[in-house]
């Protein structure tokens, strides 16, 4: 079972602030443990809101209404994300709550949501994020050239 890890930005995430060496640290620890277990897919971190556009469909047609950021914390912006593939719901939820919390900078929100299996899918997600990651690879080596 695939599951998303969805931590919530906070006002510091949208301002752009690292956090603090202790959590980085304990953070790089946690995703290790889920690489070793074989549990990581992807892990991915978003740029704040003010690098985000936002498109907005009316009701009855129309064209689509497109806003640039910043956006409001308190509309559940997303901060990063970690795609995990584990056996039960519990295992998931165990993870969720193993994750390091940082001790300061207010409420902090993560959110476990399963995604759906599709019979139909063309491709194996743990290969799509193993073609993204040699992607990113590459990209890398194009540049020291």
């Amino acid at each position: 079972m695939r599951f998303l890890l969805i931590i919530k930005a906070t006002e510091y995430s949208e301002a752009g602030l690292a956090y603090e060496k202790d959590y980085r640290d304990a953070m790089i620890s946690y995703k290790k443990s889920l690489v070793k277990k074989g549990a990581l897919l992807a892990d991915e971190e978003l740029q704040p809101s003010s690098t985000c556009l936002r498109i907005t469909y009316p009701k009855k047609g129309g064209k689509p209404q497109v806003l640039a950021g910043p956006f409001p914390v308190n509309q559940d912006l997303i901060m990063e994300y970690m795609l995990i593939n584990v056996s039960t719901e519990d295992e998931a939820l165990n993870w969720a709550l193993r994750m390091p919390v940082p001790k300061v900078r207010g409420k902090y929100k993560i959110e476990l949501q399963r995604l759906k299996e599709k019979l139909e899918s063309i491709q194996d997600p743990g290969i799509k994020a193993m073609e993204a990651s040699l992607q990113d690879h590459l990209n890398m080596l194009k540049k020291i050239k």
